[in-house]
C-alpha cells in the first residue's frame, strides 16, 4: 500500500511540475457487452451499510473492496438489509481477508457486478492540490473520490423521492433524486467522465448527461438555470473531472419550448442509469436506481468552488485520480 502511495504521489508531482492536468477517456470503454448481461438492479443498500463497508475498505486502503463486502452480505441476506447489524460489514471484511469462500455463493457474482456498476467510480486513490507558501503540494488520499453534486458552502435539502409520482406529460415514477436549493448554486460532476448529452429536454429542461469512464454509469443532471445553465465553455464530448463545475441549479423544464421555467421550486434533479449493454441506453429497458443513500454518503466529500468577476464558478483546487 505504501509503494502504491509513493507511485501515485510521484505521478501527481510530475503533473504539477508540467503545469497541467489531463484526464484520459478510456478508449473503447463504452462497448456492448458480450453474451448475457444484467437487465435489472434493485439498489436498496441503506446509507449506514454503505458507510460501514466504505470504512472497512478505507481502513485497508482498497485491499478488501467495499463492493466485495456488500456483495458478500447481499448474497447471504438476499439484499434484505433490515437484518443487517452494526459490525456485519467488519465481519464480512475479515472473512474475505482470511480467504473465507464467500465468493462461491451462487449470488455473489450478480451482486458484485451490480454494485460495481453503481459504486465503481466513488472510492479509490486520488490527490488534491493545495498551496503551501510559494509552492503547490499534492495531498494523497484513499477514500471517497466522488463528490456531492452540490458545491461546498451551498445549502440544500432532500429526501428519498425515488419512485414518487410525476404527472407532466404523462403519469410516471420519478426515476431520480431531487436536491432543493437556490437558483445559481454551482453543480459539480459526481465522478469523472465524458459529456455525452447537452441541451434542452422538455421534461428535464437544460440538462447534462455524463458517462463514466467504464461506460457503466450515466449521470443525468437536469432543471439547470435559465439563460446560463452550463459552466462556461462546456460542450458535448468534453471530459470532466469529479468535482468540476458543470452547471448551475435552476427550475427550467416542463415545456416543449426551449429555455422556459415551468418548475416551481429551484432544484437539481440528478439520476443514475446503469448500462451493462449499449442496447439498454435510451431504450425501453433502462435501469435507473435510487441514489439517495449515495447522496447521503457523498455529503462527506464536497467540492469547494470560487467565483470570478464574471459570476462563473470553478473548483478551488485541482483534482487527480489514480490511473489518469
Amino acid at each position: 500500500m505504501q509503494i502504491r502511495r509513493w507511485i501515485f504521489a510521484a505521478a501527481a508531482a510530475l503533473l504539477c511540475a508540467a503545469g497541467e492536468l489531463c484526464w484520459v477517456w478510456q478508449s473503447g470503454a463504452v462497448q456492448p457487452a458480450q453474451g448475457e448481461f444484467i437487465r435489472y438492479v434493485n439498489f436498496n443498500i441503506p446509507y449506514r451499510v454503505l458507510n460501514e463497508a466504505m470504512e472497512e475498505d478505507c481502513r485497508r486502503e482498497g485491499e478488501i473492496s467495499w463492493i466485495s463486502i456488500l456483495a458478500g452480505l447481499a448474497s447471504e441476506n438476499g439484499a434484505q438489509w433490515e437484518t443487517y447489524s452494526s459490525g456485519d460489514a467488519s465481519d464480512m471484511a475479515l472473512r474475505l481477508e482470511q480467504g473465507d469462500a464467500v465468493e462461491e455463493n451462487e449470488y455473489f457474482s450478480y451482486y458484485q457486478q451490480a454494485y460495481q456498476a453503481v459504486l465503481g467510480g466513488l472510492l479509490g486513490d486520488y490527490a488534491e492540490e493545495s498551496a503551501e507558501a510559494d509552492s503547490t503540494v499534492w495531498n494523497y488520499q484513499y477514500g471517497l473520490k466522488g463528490f456531492l453534486p452540490i458545491a461546498a458552502g451551498f445549502d440544500y435539502s432532500d429526501s428519498d423521492d425515488f419512485g414518487a409520482r410525476r404527472t407532466y406529460g404523462y403519469s410516471r415514477p420519478h426515476l431520480g433524486h431531487d436536491m432543493m436549493g437556490l437558483t445559481g448554486t454551482p453543480i459539480v460532476a459526481v465522478e469523472s467522465g465524458t459529456v455525452v448529452m447537452l441541451g434542452w429536454n422538455q421534461y428535464g429542461g437544460w440538462r447534462v448527461g455524463i458517462r463514466s469512464a467504464d461506460g457503466k454509469r450515466y449521470w443525468y443532471y437536469a432543471h439547470l438555470r435559465k439563460d446560463r445553465p452550463y459552466a462556461a465553455g462546456l460542450e458535448e464530448g468534453d471530459t470532466v473531472t469529479a468535482g468540476e463545475v458543470i452547471g448551475y441549479m435552476g427550475r427550467s423544464g416542463y415545456s416543449a419550448t426551449e429555455n422556459v421555467n415551468n418548475i416551481e421550486t429551484p432544484h437539481l434533479h440528478i439520476g443514475l442509469e446503469l448500462i451493462f449493454d449499449e442496447s439498454q441506453f435510451e431504450s425501453d429497458n433502462e435501469i435507473w436506481v435510487d441514489i439517495y443513500p449515495i447522496m447521503q454518503l457523498l455529503r462527506q466529500h464536497r467540492s469547494a468552488c470560487v467565483r470570478d468577476e464574471t459570476g462563473e464558478y470553478t473548483r478551488a483546487s485541482e483534482f487527480l485520480e489514480a490511473g489518469t
